[in-house]
């Protein structure tokens, strides 16, 4: 098994890929808790941001381990789901971004 593959097993297995859901207006967000970082996923628009995504695609590489996490996990519905008012979206959002 690759370093990768064993990567995404723990990931999904640990639960560590989250889905914030924002009530009521259903607005969601995709994240992936790393090593010691969190980062934000979009696995519909096959999207990640951390830097491994960044370099990956400029390299050629079409994915990240934390996105493959999302999409496994999304798929066998092994995700926890948190759920936000939506008066929290704006700092939500505000500390997703500060922190990439």
């Amino acid at each position: 098994m690759s370093k990768d593959s064993e990567r995404v097993e723990s990931i999904v297995s640990e639960k560590r890929v989250k889905l914030h859901v924002f009530e009521s207006s259903q607005r969601e967000i995709w994240t992936v808790v790393g090593k010691g970082e969190e980062y934000w996923v979009d696995p519909m628009g096959k999207f990640c941001s951390c830097l491994g995504f960044y370099f990956g695609t400029l390299n050629g590489k079409v994915s990240c381990y934390h996105l493959k996490s999302a999409e496994i996990a999304r798929k066998e519905n092994k995700f926890e789901k948190i759920f936000f008012s939506d008066t929290e979206f704006s700092d939500f959002l505000y500390g997703l971004i500060c922190d990439l």
